[in-house]
């Protein structure tokens, strides 16, 4: 079978290889283009001598069918987006007379029965009340920042002393800290991610204490090689002794983001508070929470309507 690169004959997955070269590498953060070649990885295992002039509307609905019987379909709507910019662009050559990924119907395992993302304001007290906060920086302080900010694990680990504007009351995040491959200083997820944080009274006098002293451009929580696992088995054992769900580090930025909500904070402002990049990342990502407090707003316009006397 032909497999000449730059011809509609160049076999798909070799084709993908190189569109990710020249289009991802340097462009996207290492963890979304590790994502990418884990596609490409599959593209070899499900259709290792699938040319591109081959890829039809049919054989790409089954390259999709394929990789679901291993996927929950919302990993498998991922898959099916990362393939779609490579193929419009073969159109584009004009290797394909067509865009096969039109129509596709996306499928998937049955999702397994998720963890507790987040936590009530109840299990919340009493997740902090079993922390043992002493007079040196450490993870149990590490669960509380984060709980009272929302701020991503990497952000946390990111933060110097510079950071913290006790004037103000703010917390400075303008970069994060690549624990995964231990390179360092990494810029923020995307550039709403660059953002100051108000933080309550108490924390701050707590943290003016805790950094007197430290070099002001140095991280303030990482000594040393950093695996995510040690502050997730600590919350976790924290949460077995308070008798509350178990969550990992990342549900503390969802408990915080929910606890926001409940509390009648805008979705605009819970999104400038977290960094997302747009709205609609919040709705999607707290659509349950949302309906839930859309269906208290409709109880109380009905209350007050039917207050009003003609």
């Amino acid at each position: 079978m032909a497999d000449n690169q730059n011809t509609k004959h160049e076999l798909f997955y070799k084709y993908y290889a190189r569109w990710i070269k020249i289009y991802k590498e340097g462009a996207v953060r290492q963890v979304t283009l590790q994502k990418y070649m884990m596609t490409q990885h599959w593209l070899m295992k499900l259709i290792p001598t699938l040319e591109i002039c081959q890829l039809t509307r049919t054989s790409y609905q089954q390259l999709l069918n394929d990789y679901a019987q291993f996927h929950e379909r919302q990993t498998t709507m991922d898959f099916h987006h990362q393939l779609k910019a490579a193929i419009l662009d073969t159109v584009d050559e004009g290797w394909l007379t067509h865009d096969p990924t039109r129509k596709a119907i996306i499928k998937g395992r049955t999702p397994r029965n998720k963890k507790t993302k987040f936590l009530n304001q109840f299990e919340v007290h009493k997740l902090l009340a079993d922390l043992t906060l002493g007079s040196t920086l450490d993870w149990d302080w590490m669960i509380l920042l984060i709980a009272k900010t929302g701020i991503r694990f990497s952000e946390a680990l990111a933060l110097t002393p510079s950071d913290f504007d006790f004037l103000h009351q703010s917390l400075n995040i303008n970069k994060t800290w690549d624990y995964k491959n231990n390179t360092g200083f990494l810029p923020t997820k995307n550039l709403t991610s660059n953002r100051k944080i108000q933080i309550d009274w108490q924390t701050a006098i707590q943290f003016t204490e805790l950094i007197k002293g430290l070099p002001e451009e140095k991280p303030i929580f990482v000594h040393g090689k950093v695996w995510n696992s040690t502050p997730n088995k600590r919350l976790e054992k924290h949460c077995k002794n308070a008798g509350i769900s178990i969550i990992s580090i990342h549900g503390l930025r969802h408990t915080h983001a929910s606890l926001l909500l409940f509390a009648g904070v805008s979705i605009a402002s819970v999104a400038r508070r977290l960094g997302h990049a747009s709205m609609t990342t919040t709705q999607k990502t707290y659509l349950h929470i949302i309906a839930e407090l859309e269906n208290k707003d409709v109880d109380l316009v009905m209350r007050s309507l039917s207050s009003l006397s003609s």
